[in-house]
């Protein structure tokens, strides 16, 4: 047999372009179909989201929280765990973060709140996830159906206590939480309009990659996540790996949720409930589950959340045409995963290999 490495190492790039190629005719099937120009909208999806300095400030804003909400079904996916409670940690982590900043006031400099309010959404957000971790080893509950119900209970939860407890009595038609003291607002990166949670997500990108494949941790997960049964048997401790890299994935989440109420909106209220979370699962499966490749994917994701008013008004599109691309875009990626292994270009060929020599032509040649 030939061996072909680069073939079986470009095999994951040309299947999810293969993928993205297929989404993006359906969709453009479904324009036409509505009326509209597939290849006018491509292109006002482009303007919208790298068509000037601004637009690209913007997508990079919509990609900072997409990166964290990502590596949440990320990580566990090294383990072969299917989380989709990301939406869920999100909105656990900004109330969390939003409960410790008003706690703490302008009594601390702003830095240390900050600090302590991004330590907040983590912790709140691993435990969310932790929690789906430890009923999936613990109690063989599935981790996909938990980690969807438990966004449900997260968003039933923030809407409990903003309508309630952390209600602001002056916030009328939209029920928030008391806004954050100014002071401990995040800034932007000096000459933009971009906060720094893209900082937050490219770092915590750059750390996930290094803990999953650098360190003898990620290289447990790994193993348990190809073969639980051999990793049981090396002694490896797979409940306590799951437990730990869930948390750590709602941790990223959480932070995300902090980024938002601590960078965008400075309350807590529903609009904690913005869609990412979901859109992060799109970025984690499109970027086959590599951290860096998620913080790339994450760019071209947060351009196309934010081409729906431009969609809206160019073409007479709804604004929801974006979340229909998704969709197509979601269900192409997880389709293509069917076809890793089975296409004869990237299996090694047949060569002719020459008969090893007879013991008596050895003789001979001696």
């Amino acid at each position: 047999m030939r061996d072909t490495p680069w073939l079986r190492k470009s095999e994951p790039l040309v299947i999810s372009a293969g993928a993205i190629a297929v989404a993006l005719a359906l969709f453009g099937l479904f324009c036409a179909i509505a009326g509209a120009n597939p290849f006018g909208v491509y292109g006002s999806i482009y303007t919208a989201a790298f068509g000037s300095s601004s637009r690209i400030q913007g997508t990079l804003i919509l990609a900072s929280p997409l990166m964290l909400s990502a590596l949440c079904t990320a990580l566990p996916a090294r383990l072969g765990l299917v989380i989709i409670g990301n939406e869920g940690a999100l909105v656990v982590g900004g109330v969390g973060a939003v409960a410790m900043g008003l706690s703490l006031g302008t009594s601390l400099p702003p830095l240390l709140v900050q600090t302590l309010m991004a330590i907040a959404g983590m912790v709140a957000g691993g435990v969310w996830i932790g929690i789906v971790g430890a009923l999936r080893h613990y109690r063989a509950v599935n981790e996909t159906i938990s980690s969807l119900l438990m966004n449900y209970i997260a968003i039933a939860l923030l809407n409990h206590l903003v309508g309630g407890p952390m209600r602001d009595p002056s916030s009328l038609n939209k029920p928030s939480t008391f806004p954050l003291a100014a002071a401990n607002m995040l800034g932007n990166l000096p000459g933009t309009r971009i906060h720094y949670g893209l900082i937050f997500g490219l770092v915590a990108c750059g750390v996930a990659y290094v803990l999953i494949q650098r360190t003898t941790f990620g290289f447990a997960a790994r193993t348990a996540g190809g073969n639980v049964r051999a990793a049981r048997i090396a002694g490896l401790p797979v409940g306590r790996l799951a437990v730990t890299i869930c948390f750590l994935a709602g941790a990223c989440a959480g932070l995300a949720g902090m980024v938002e109420v601590a960078a965008v909106h400075g309350v807590a209220n529903e609009s904690l409930n913005a869609g990412y979370g979901y859109g992060g699962i799109l970025v984690a499966f499109v970027a086959r589950h590599n951290p860096l490749a998620a913080a790339l994917i994450a760019v071209l994701v947060g351009g196309i959340v934010g081409s729906g008013g431009i969609l809206q008004r160019t073409h007479s599109l709804p604004d929801a045409t974006v979340l229909i691309f998704q969709g197509i875009m979601f269900l192409t990626i997880l389709y293509s995963d069917s076809l890793y292994g089975k296409l004869a270009f990237f299996r090694e060929q047949p060569v002719d290999i020459p008969p090893d020599p007879t013991p008596a032509a050895v003789e001979t040649t001696v």
